[in-house]
């Protein structure tokens, strides 16, 4: 390779990792790409009815904070009052077992005894792991805030996104040739009208799923049901691993009541989990977005394994509009094409080598040559 090829391999290679240094900040921009799109076809939902810009974006902005402000106000306030009444709880539970342990070894043959396990050692043995747990406390503190800055941050960038999009979107189009600029703007319709469409199935599965729960919450006269639902319905976000995240706490609020509410719990969950990503999900989505459930579960390994948490969030957000770039940009223009063009050159051979054309170039017309301005690519959208 000659100098400026080793130039253009070394830019390459620096840039990619300068993107993965910043992978996590890339991945807060794309959460406020998302919510800014969200929120501003929300906005143009209120001025079709004649409202004006600005004040539909308020209102938008508004709906978003009364439904943040709602979910914590019905999560909070039963959750404190449950685990507080769970710290309690598990030392008496914990001094029943004891009592009954040591009821159990005047009853057994003392060839018995030393193979009962003795519940005083299994806690002066669990307590290294517990003063562990209590220490980390710190950590666990400023772990909380630093996701409080970002949430911050990616709200900042919502706000500005949605103050003037179509700037943000210009300068975002610019950055390619300017014959593929209006290829690039059609992509970015169909991706967010994608988007779209995923927020409203995932706004439709999370409301049957929370109102599932509810009800059967309620039918075993578990505490805090619609609390429970509400965060049953907001972990559905998370495909596969939200449902199975949001059986921890009804099951451990239901063992306050009795050990068998605890096991209906989990029955109904799952139910719950089998209805919704056998029946509910695959239904919604098939009418808003088309990912296979294959896809949809590779893309959440990938996304956990190299993005963490985050990545785990918006794995499908993230893997819909990956899917359009890949079918638009790499199947569309260049694999269906490639063919095609070795065709174009052969059909170029034959149209130098004809009679009476001294010029190639000069057979040219609008009725022989496939023309590759902004034109051509807005035909082929």
């Amino acid at each position: 390779m000659n100098l400026g090829q080793w130039i253009g391999l070394i830019a390459i290679v620096l840039s990619l990792y300068i993107l993965w240094q910043i992978k996590e900040v890339l991945l807060l921009m794309f959460a406020a790409v998302v919510l800014a799109s969200t929120l501003n076809r929300l906005a143009r939902w209120f001025q079709r009815w004649g409202i004006k810009r600005g004040l539909s974006v308020l209102i938008a902005v508004g709906i978003f904070f009364a439904l943040i402000v709602g979910f914590f106000w019905l999560i909070v306030p039963p959750f404190t009052a449950q685990f507080h009444e769970l710290t309690y709880r598990v030392p008496q539970g914990l001094e029943r077992l004891n009592s009954w342990v040591n009821a159990m070894k005047t009853q057994v043959p003392a060839q018995l005894v030393p193979y009962i396990p003795d519940l005083d050692s299994l806690i002066q043995q669990a307590q290294p792991f517990i003063n562990k747990l209590v220490g980390n406390s710190f950590a666990f503190v400023s772990g909380s805030l630093e996701a409080l800055l970002k949430i911050l941050l990616v709200l900042v960038l919502t706000g500005m996104l949605l103050a003037n999009p179509l700037a943000y979107r210009r300068v975002f189009v610019r950055l390619f040739p300017s014959f593929y600029r209006r290829r690039v703007d059609g992509i970015l319709n169909q991706c967010e009208t994608s988007l779209e469409g995923w927020v409203i199935g995932a706004l439709i599965a999370m409301g049957v799923v929370g109102l599932m729960s509810v009800i059967g919450l309620s039918a075993l006269s578990v505490k805090a049901a619609l609390a429970l639902g509400v965060l049953a319905g907001f972990l559905n976000l998370i495909p596969n691993l939200g449902p199975t995240m949001s059986v921890v706490p009804a099951m451990a609020i239901a063992l306050l009541d009795a050990p068998w509410k605890a096991v209906a719990v989990l029955i109904l969950y799952f139910f719950i989990q089998q209805a919704e990503s056998n029946f509910i999900t695959p239904v919604v989505m098939a009418h808003q977005v088309s990912l296979l459930p294959a896809v949809t579960l590779i893309s959440q390994l990938f996304f956990v394994t190299f993005f963490g948490f985050l990545g785990l969030f918006l794995a499908l957000p993230l893997t819909v509009v990956a899917k359009i770039w890949l079918q638009e940009v790499l199947i569309k223009d260049v694999l269906d094409e490639w063919g095609n063009s070795h065709q174009k050159e052969a059909e170029l051979v034959i149209v130098s080598n004809s009679p009476g054309v001294d010029d190639p170039w000069e057979a040219d017309s609008p009725d022989n040559v496939e023309r590759t301005t902004d034109d051509a690519w807005q035909e082929k959208d």
